[in-house]
Formats: structure tokens, sequence, C-alpha cells
């Protein structure tokens, strides 16, 4: 991978990789795990899924199946964004772009792009593609833009950590550039009455806007603490239907016995 550019070939890859392709004509990029077998898990908003579904399914056109080369691409549970797909249901005809772990300060200040590496390390590609494998049964949450999205899902999976501030922001670094860019103007306008060439303004920008970035990354911040994956489900409170009710009939009797 270049310093400018994480583009990969397909027979580049290898299992355990934090794999990404571009959406939107470049406006976003959408992340996952490669699990091998030209297999991709990888976390969605659920409602996306649904519209998807459902038009799969109203559809009378017998080609309508999105994927006819594999019989299991687009498994997942129900109620859950966490979803199985072959490699080029994934990329959608996209480039195939891989995520870079443990980079040096240096190089993460050079891309100038969130959401392309991180200054964390990666655990071994087997614990990896268990953790992957553990949240496609057992779902990741709701999908959040800001605080639990597709590139959350993959870091957490690739390193384990997890943000204990769950009033920050995400481990994403496309959300990072997001929320980093306002901050940079924001932070650098008071230079501008000091800087009146439009290059030295645009200059001061970018290095707040660089700075802001890296002090959200999983690899530095120290709002993160390492959660083995059979317990995310209780440190981020999830629970589901079957627990709540559980929880509702202990509480009715604790009542009546009163």
């Amino acid at each position: 991978m270049g310093l400018l550019s994480n583009k990969v070939e397909k027979h580049q890859i290898k299992p355990g990789d934090h794999i990404y392709t571009y959406r939107a004509v470049f406006t976003y990029s959408h992340h996952g795990i490669f699990v091998g077998g030209s297999k991709v898990v990888h976390f969605r908003p659920e409602r996306n899924l649904k519209s998807i579904a459902e038009a799969s399914s109203n559809s009378d056109d017998p080609t309508s199946n999105p994927c006819p080369t594999f019989p299991d691409c687009g498994f997942r549970q129900p109620n859950s964004g966490v979803v199985l797909s072959c490699l080029d249901c994934f990329l959608r005809n996209g480039s195939l772009y891989c995520f870079e772990y443990e980079v040096s300060p240096s190089i993460f200040l050079t891309k100038i792009r969130g959401g392309t590496c991180t200054t964390a390390s990666s655990d071994p590609p087997e614990t990896v593609i268990n953790r992957a494998m553990y949240l496609l049964q057992n779902g990741f949450g709701n999908y959040d833009v800001f605080h639990n999205n597709c590139e959350d899902f993959a870091l957490y999976c690739k390193t384990g950590l997890l943000i204990v501030d769950k009033q920050g922001v995400g481990r994403s670094g496309q959300a990072s550039s997001i929320i980093g860019a306002p901050l940079a103007a924001m932070l650098s306008s008071p230079l501008k009455l000091l800087m009146p060439s439009p290059v030295g303004v645009a200059t001061v920008t970018a290095g707040m806007y660089c700075m802001s970035r890296y002090a959200t990354d999983i690899g530095v911040r120290s709002d993160v603490i390492k959660v083995a994956v059979e317990d995310l489900a209780v440190n981020l409170g999830w629970t589901c239907p079957e627990d709540e009710l559980a929880d509702q009939e202990t509480s009715d009797r604790q009542i009546t016995d009163r």
C-alpha cells in the first residue's frame, strides 16, 4: 500500500483484514472484515437491509437475487445489521482498500482523509475472525453514523477496543473527520486576522483538522478499554427482547409477592 492510497487487489488481502470501499463517488467509505472464502462480515443500518429485502421480495424478476453465485450472501440474524456478504457484493463494483494498523503518528497525520488507518495495533487474524463471526450471530447493537457505524464495527473486530465515554465520538475515523473539519475551521478562525494570506489560513486549518483527527484515534485516546466479544453486550447495556421480557416478569412477581 502506498502513502497516498491503501488500494489493493483481491489476491492481496488475507483473512482477518479490515477492508473498505468507497460509496457515492467517494462521499463515504463502507468497512468490513474479510473472513476468507470471498466472504466479508460488515455492519449496516437495519432499515437499509429491510428496504433491500422488500424490494427483492416484491420483484417479479427471477434474476433480482443480488448474488446468484453465493446462496448465503446477505445472511444476517433477525433484527441485526451485521451481514455476511460475498466480496463482490460488498464492493458493488468499487475498488478495494485495506485499512492500516499500527501506523506511526507521522504517517497518520499525512493521511488527509479519515477512515484509512489507525495507530492502534491489530489482534491476531483468528481473534479478529472470531469476533466478526460471533457478532454475526449476536449482533452489534443499533447502527449510529457517529457512534456505532461500519468502521466502528471493523475497528472493534480488529482491536477489541471499546469507548468508555458513550457521549463522545466513536472509534470511527470518518466520524472524527466530520466533526474535526468544522472544529478545525472554528479553532483556526481567530488566526485569520494574523494571517491575511489564503495559503496561510489553509495551512493552519489543515493542521488543526489533522490534529483533531489524531486526538480521537483509538490508538492514542485514553477513554478506551479492551472488551471480550462475549462481554460486549453487557458493557454496552444491550438487552434482547427475551431478556427484557424476563426482567419484566421478575419485576411483576416481586410486586405480586409484596
